[in-house]
């Protein structure tokens, strides 16, 4: 069975988290405005910073404080350290199921899907020949480094090592996922894949595994990988579901297995969110065209109409949206 041990970087990011006072967002409060506080994604950041200008010209009596997190470290700053947020935005919709379902919410939307794909930079060794058929020998090369996200607080993390597992079967390669592991140390896995970006840009990794929108965001070339291993198709879903890891569970020590899936972003309002009027409004917005031209932009595409779990425990004040309910979480309790 595999599993991913909680590591060094993940206990120092929770301890670094849960020492914090107020939100790092890079900008102080302003106490004569309304906060709307929102943990999300780090391959959310730029698709949410355009959000946020907008919406506060929208709204100039609010102040939108964004902080960016892997994704299961957001939800369990809620969770686990008690966090206030408004709006979590993950970037797999597993994460508020495992981590905040039924304690803290018991709804989330999906809005907007993603791809798989291994970015670099002109200077990554090799950079000339890779492509979608021989990647995998390029990375295994004596003196390349490639990395990504952990995948305890990231689900690009473990999604990059689901890629790794569809590529031995793609490839009829036995063996692969255990070389492409060995050859990555611990120092070349980070908290969240935005972390992995200056790291290409500086020459100290040659390739990392991302997402299509971050590679477009930053300018950075990137390998498009086969259909069948980049998690993007809907139609493949039963094929992606035969990777599989154990990472970090809910509750310290702790373990949770994950399945591949279709990279679907969701988000959610915890039960302790200080304004959810105004989460409300910034949701609304998000689904908004306006909201879905900012997505497409971002290289992010967006799902429409959004799918909400269940529609009967959807907040009164979103239900005017264009949503549709997933049949299959229905009947599920929350």
């Amino acid at each position: 069975m595999l599993y991913v041990k909680f590591s060094l970087i993940s206990a120092l990011m929770v301890i670094v988290f849960l020492l914090s006072g107020d939100l790092k967002t890079g900008q102080a409060k302003d106490l004569d405005k309304a906060n709307l506080i929102i943990f999300h994604a780090g391959s959310l950041a730029g698709p949410f910073k355009t959000l946020e200008e907008q919406f506060e010209k929208a709204y100039p009596d609010v102040d939108v404080l964004r902080e960016s997190l892997g994704s299961r470290l957001a939800a369990r700053s809620v969770s686990e350290l008690d966090k206030e947020a408004d709006i979590v935005a993950v970037s797999d919709y597993r994460v508020i199921i495992d981590i905040l379902m039924p304690k803290d919410t018991n709804w989330y939307l999906c809005w907007a899907s993603n791809q798989m794909v291994i970015m670099y930079s002109e200077n990554s060794k090799y950079a000339k020949e890779i492509n979608s058929n021989n990647w995998y020998k390029i990375l295994l090369r004596k003196g390349v480094n490639y990395g990504h996200s952990d995948p305890n607080l990231d689900p690009c993390g473990y999604r990059s090592l689901f890629v790794w597992q569809l590529a031995e079967r793609y490839y009829q390669l036995p063996g692969l996922y255990k070389k492409l592991s060995q050859n990555c140390p611990s120092k070349n896995i980070r908290p969240k894949e935005t972390d992995l970006i200056a790291l290409v840009e500086i020459g100290e990794l040659d390739y990392v595994f991302s997402y299509s929108s971050i590679a477009k965001q930053h300018r950075l070339s990137f390998v498009k990988l086969p259909d069948e291993i980049n998690l993007e198709k809907i139609r493949l879903k039963e094929d992606y579901k035969k990777a599989s890891l154990k990472i970090s569970g809910q509750k310290p020590g702790t373990y949770t297995k994950v399945f591949g899936e279709p990279i679907i972003y969701a988000l959610t309002i915890p039960r302790n969110a200080p304004n959810k009027d105004l989460a409300y409004k910034f949701i609304s917005y998000l689904l908004s065209k306006e909201g879905e031209k900012v997505f497409l932009k971002s290289g992010q595409s967006p799902i429409t109409p959004a799918i909400v779990n269940n529609l009967k425990y959807l907040p009164k004040e979103l239900r005017h949206l264009n949503l549709v309910s997933n049949k299959d979480e229905e009947d599920k309790k929350p």
